[in-house]
């Protein structure tokens, strides 16, 4: 009997250690890393013939992805009815002016209150610093980006910092474009303007 129970106890001993094997270790969930909004910001910049205009536009929400200790994924909302100009003292002219940024002939916010960014894809490119490719969409038109940032993991905290260039015209946005109104001198608006990122987010 005893010898029975102890071939039994031998057997059971070795189906779960096959079985274990067999199944190998458990992976851990991906973890989701919430964008503090207070914390957080878009910085933008917009160049013409005659200079520069330059402002912020507040983060709504979004979120880090994290599997195995780096960042894999994210998506992140941005409110565009909150957009300011920090560079314009006159507050009837700021006013004037943002008031032109939410028309139709920018972000018409009416009909577009956000813009969204979704990171598809995160290349190591050295200590802190990685391309970020991801869909930008502004207007409901969405464009594929890449840009530099530098990203720092402190625990249950992460910061990243990245400032990419974009097309306006590729949003549907061509006031004062002269890739579409070539006799406009110098009230020209260039096409490119540039988005810089701050986002600070934990577990």
């Amino acid at each position: 009997m005893k010898t029975r129970q102890f071939l039994t106890g031998m057997v059971a001993v070795a189906v779960i250690a096959a079985t274990s094997a067999f199944v190998g270790p458990v992976k851990k969930a991906p973890a989701t890393f919430k964008v503090d909004t207070q914390k957080s910001v878009l910085n933008w910049n917009g160049k013409k013939v005659t200079g520069e205009h330059s402002g912020a536009v507040k983060l709504e929400n979004g979120a880090f992805t994290v599997d195995g200790g780096k960042i894999t994924g994210g998506t992140f909302s941005f409110d565009m009815n909150s957009i300011t100009c920090t560079d314009l003292t006159d507050p009837g002219y700021n006013a004037k002016f943002i008031g032109h940024m939410k028309s139709e002939d920018f972000f018409n916010t009416a009909k577009f209150p956000t813009s969204t960014f979704k990171i598809t894809k995160v290349t190591p490119k050295g200590a802190n610093v990685y391309d970020i490719t991801g869909n930008m969409t502004i207007k409901g038109i969405t464009n594929a980006v890449t840009f530099p940032a530098t990203v720092k993991m402190n625990g249950n905290t992460i910061e990243a910092n990245g400032k990419a260039t974009l097309d306006r015209t590729k949003y549907d946005i061509r006031y004062g474009s002269k890739s579409f109104f070539e006799n406009i001198g110098d009230k020209a608006i260039y096409d490119d303007f540039t988005v810089e990122m701050k986002l600070v987010a934990s577990k």
